[in-house]
């Protein structure tokens, strides 16, 4: 696994601390639970270089799958962007599926904007003996050869431990087949300490939440950079969310630099739990 030296400074500024370096997998697998939530999203900040005067959007998560079968996610991403001359719709439509066990994964992107496809995705990848093989498909066949690294579930996985044992901070090299699908990314994730919602709190979703509405969460960050340039230089996008112990998320902001957005949880499904007696999911 690739790590960096890094430190953080907290809010107080009475101490720095150097990050834990995350190990590859958890000892104990936490049991995330099957689930689709659905956020609102919201401009919250723009800056002039970015030329967007206002954007809104829908984002949907589902996440179905258990330790055994493996892990299946669908997500769709639907933004509608105002540069004050015109206005424009996006739409990203990904599904991947992830084997914890052998270490595989695969996935699929469709972008498209004002209906019309842009790019699409589509590939698989490996992580075996300290190295990375994508095999990708669209838009051109070709083979790379990455870094190990941890895939999206796994990556989760580590997370929710390292915040179970206390550990305020870790980098890790995750690859989830975005972009072109060829590049690795590094992450820093810091963890703040578990909260418990209070009544009265400002906390505008967490009646979406349901039955988790009143159970422990943890604040997270996650920085994402460039795996050539790491984390010596600027992230190229930042993640902020209240993560349960479940694995589902809400509360969150998104910072691409130029523009950042906020999605609030709007609606949770609890889905049907997958168990090793269940037919496979792929």
């Amino acid at each position: 696994m690739f790590v960096r030296n890094l430190a953080v400074a907290f809010a107080s500024g009475a101490f720095i601390v150097a990050p834990e370096v995350a190990s590859a997998v958890p000892a104990n697998i936490p049991n995330l639970i099957s689930h689709r939530a659905v956020y609102d999203l919201e401009l919250k900040d723009a800056s002039d270089r970015s030329g967007i005067e206002g954007m809104t959007g829908r984002m949907v998560y589902e996440f179905t799958g258990s330790s055994c079968k493996g892990y299946k996610t669908d997500f769709r991403f639907v933004t509608q962007i105002n540069t004050g001359d015109a206005v424009r719709m996006t739409d990203q439509q990904t599904t991947t599926f992830e084997d914890a066990a052998s270490k595989t994964f695969k996935f699929e992107t469709k972008s498209f904007t004002d209906d019309k496809l842009d790019k699409e995705v589509t590939g698989s990848a490996a992580d075996a003996n300290g190295t990375m093989k994508i095999d990708l498909t669209k838009p051109d066949a070709r083979k790379i050869d990455l870094a190990a690294g941890e895939f999206p579930t796994e990556h989760m996985f580590q997370v929710i431990e390292n915040a179970k044992l206390g550990k305020r901070i870790f980098e890790s090299r995750v690859f989830d087949g975005s972009d072109d699908g060829d590049e690795s990314l590094i992450t820093s994730t810091l963890v703040g300490k578990q909260q418990t919602p209070k009544d009265g709190d400002a906390d505008p979703d967490v009646g979406m939440a349901g039955d988790f509405a009143k159970t422990p969460f943890w604040p997270v960050t996650i920085a994402y950079y460039n795996d050539k340039a790491g984390t010596d230089s600027l992230p190229i996008y930042r993640m902020s969310f209240k993560l349960y112990e479940n694995g589902i998320t809400r509360d969150l902001t998104m910072d691409y630099g130029d523009f950042v957005l906020t999605g609030k949880l709007a609606k949770l499904d609890i889905l049907q739990a997958e168990n090793c007696d269940n037919k496979p999911i792929r």
